[in-house]
């Protein structure tokens, strides 16, 4: 194997481990504005205008992604969205 070639296996192995998970949440015709608002303070840690922002662009877009990091911090906030009857899912 020539040294190029071993650069290039490194690089792509990086990329990889570089690549953030994402909670993608839906929009449904159930819950209300200020449901969703209040549930993506408590469980993405939003500020009231980002909790606010999510919700105006899930609903005219259909979706918008709420969270990013690694799949361990992600788990347990979908979770919260999930219980909370919203539809979300990790990416």
């Amino acid at each position: 194997m020539s040294t190029k070639e071993k650069k290039q296996e490194d690089v792509l192995v990086l990329e990889k481990e570089d690549q953030e998970n994402q909670i993608v949440l839906y929009n449904d015709d159930v819950n209300t504005f200020d449901h969703v608002i209040n549930t993506l303070i408590y469980a993405c840690d939003h500020t009231e205008e980002q909790a606010h922002q999510c919700s105006i662009i899930v609903h005219y877009k259909g979706k918008c992604t709420v969270k990013t990091g690694s799949f361990d911090d992600l788990k347990p906030r979908c979770s919260k969205l999930l219980e909370a009857g919203l539809s979300a899912e990790i990416v």
